[in-house]
């Protein structure tokens, strides 16, 4: 896997894709770097699989697909989705196999409620990997890395403000980009800046600092 850092937090590349295409990166803080480092030594699981679980929007599907394509095993995408049985059969099959199966869920046993014993003993045995609420200098990494793909101009500056103020999840990061992508097609630039970004999110819910 390619990896750059900027500051302390990673950048780490995803699938191959073809010339010319935009690659999605997963990022990495203290907030997932744990997971990640589990993931990167699939090798030396002792049980076959592993509970990936975390909000949606964090990049849990995007670092499944990740891991699957250096690793070869497969993903239980939504597994609160999934039938039971066949879930259970999947966890088997990683073990006979010595194919990783990769688990992706909202939250683990016992907020995802597992009805089949079977699977509730497999699901106790296999380690859960969490995607936590991103750092501020995870937010301010990932506030960059979104502005570059949406080509909004952001001074530092403006990327710290921002940071500091917006609620601690991925979404809210995400739903700020695009209020911003929008008020800036509104206004025929593609420059942010403080005072900009303050009257455009004056009435957002998503800011910690009401006073802006």
């Amino acid at each position: 896997m390619t990896q750059s850092r900027t500051g302390s937090a990673q950048l780490s590349f995803s699938l191959e894709l073809p010339a010319g295409a935009r690659q999605d990166l997963f990022l990495v803080g203290p907030s997932n770097e744990a997971a990640v480092h589990h993931l990167d030594h699939w090798e030396t699981w002792p049980v076959k699989a592993a509970l990936l679980v975390g909000p949606r929007k964090s990049g849990r599907t995007l670092l499944a697909r990740s891991f699957v394509a250096r690793s070869g095993g497969t993903i239980a995408d939504d597994a609160e989705r999934w039938n039971e049985t066949e879930l259970f059969h999947a966890w088997n099959r990683a073990q006979s196999e010595g194919q990783p199966l990769l688990i992706v869920a909202d939250a683990p046993p016992p907020i995802w409620r597992i009805g089949l014993p079977d699977l509730r003993s497999r699901m106790g045995a296999t380690p859960v990997l969490r995607l936590e609420a991103p750092d501020e200098l995870l937010i301010e990494t990932l506030l960059q890395y979104l502005f570059d793909r949406k080509e909004l101009v952001a001074a530092p500056d403006v990327v710290r403000w921002l940071a500091r103020r917006v609620e601690r999840s991925h979404l809210a990061v995400l739903r700020i980009v695009e209020a911003l992508e929008e008020d800036a097609m509104l206004r025929s630039t593609r420059r942010l800046t403080i005072p900009t970004a303050r009257a455009a999110l004056s009435d957002s819910p998503l800011l910690l600092d009401r006073l802006l």
